[in-house]
């Protein structure tokens, strides 16, 4: 039984995607999209997502369960380490010196400046519910209701 191991990478990313969009965060692939994404006004969540077990087991679930809440982001987005580098690279450059660059992580934007971040650390070997929770932490600061 040979698999075709990029073919099974594939469809793990197409996967991957696909979970975000359909809890409604917007495919950031290009520079050009972050720099846009960056310029909007209010609150903006940033996912950087990846193929990594952590996000798949925790920090996909907890990014499509987080932002049923009464206060939230206006603005959902994401980013795909080791799949779009340059808008990944972009988005980082944006998040400035005191981010460290790990994925999967969450970065939440007002107003184009960085107010709250869930880094990795804070993701990896904790429950989803834990990572809800320190999302909507971040959301009762710094979102409106809707």
């Amino acid at each position: 039984m040979n698999m075709d191991m990029n073919l099974f990478m594939q469809d793990m990313i197409r996967q991957a995607r696909s979970e975000m969009e359909a809890s409604g965060y917007e495919q950031l692939k290009t520079p050009e999209e972050v720099d846009s994404a960056l310029k909007r006004e209010g609150t903006t969540l940033f996912m950087v997502n990846s193929v990594c077990g952590c996000a798949g087991g925790i920090a996909r679930p907890a990014a499509m369960h987080a932002v049923h809440y009464d206060k939230r982001p206006e603005h959902l987005v994401t980013v795909f380490a080791g799949q779009d580098k340059e808008a990944t690279a972009q988005a980082r450059m944006h998040f400035g010196d005191d981010h460290l660059p790990s994925s999967p992580s969450f970065i939440l934007v007002k107003d184009g400046k960085v107010v709250g971040e869930v880094p990795r650390h804070e993701i990896e070997g904790h429950d989803p519910m834990s990572v809800v929770v320190n999302l909507q932490g971040l959301f009762e600061e710094y979102c409106e209701e809707v």
